[in-house]
């Protein structure tokens, strides 16, 4: 696989992947890694599955449908990922960053409103719910899994995509919550121009 180098990250676009090997492989990569690992970024989308972080409560799927249910060791509740959604699976040594899992957290939100701002889109964050926000809707989630001092996964960035499965949950627990994408906000590039696009602003705000 292509890996590009974007400063001290490796990035590695992988397309079209389904999620269960793509969340081994992190779990994998995060075991074996030693202190002289390079971090590395994955961009990629999944076919529709939604994902139920390790306190999620299964009530936050409000019905039942086609689409698998996951439940997974990140942190956060219940999410939708499907093609024309942008993914960024951070594998990162925080000790060796010197980064604290809420820095992070504010880095990688910064990335994708510093994004969105290059098209004219003003966004933002909330206090006590992780992603980013544009007129109240969520158009990015985070989550991650910080094991010894390092993390995996990351952010989903809607960019166009089918989002009626999102009415199928109340999303990352949140009842009646609104979600946008950049299609919707008048963006027409597409997923690779976002995906090169959000790396050079993750990359920038982790050097930061």
């Amino acid at each position: 696989m292509l890996l590009t180098p974007h400063s001290s990250l490796l990035t590695r676009p992988l397309g079209l992947v389904d999620y269960l090997p793509t969340w081994r492989a992190m779990q994998d990569f995060t075991t074996a890694r030693g202190p002289d690992t390079p971090d590395e970024l994955w961009l990629l989308e999944h076919p529709p599955v939604y994902t139920l972080g390790l306190a999620g409560k299964p009530e936050h799927l409000l019905r039942a449908t086609d689409i698998p249910v996951v439940k997974i060791d990140r942190g956060g509740q219940i999410t939708y990922h499907g093609p024309g959604q942008v993914i960024a699976y951070l594998l990162l040594d925080l000790k060796r960053r010197n980064i604290g899992v809420k820095e992070l957290v504010r880095r990688m939100e910064q990335a994708v409103i510093d994004l969105l701002a290059e098209y004219g889109v003003n966004a933002e964050r909330r206090d006590k719910a992780p992603g980013v926000y544009v007129g109240g809707a969520k158009i990015a989630a985070l989550g991650l899994r910080i094991r010894g001092g390092c993390c995996y996964h990351g952010i989903s960035f809607n960019v166009d995509m089918d989002l009626a499965p999102f009415a199928a949950i109340n999303p990352c627990g949140y009842a009646g919550l609104a979600v946008t994408q950049a299609k919707a906000q008048g963006i027409a590039d597409g997923i690779e121009t976002i995906n090169n696009k959000l790396a050079r602003h993750l990359a920038a705000k982790l050097e930061g």
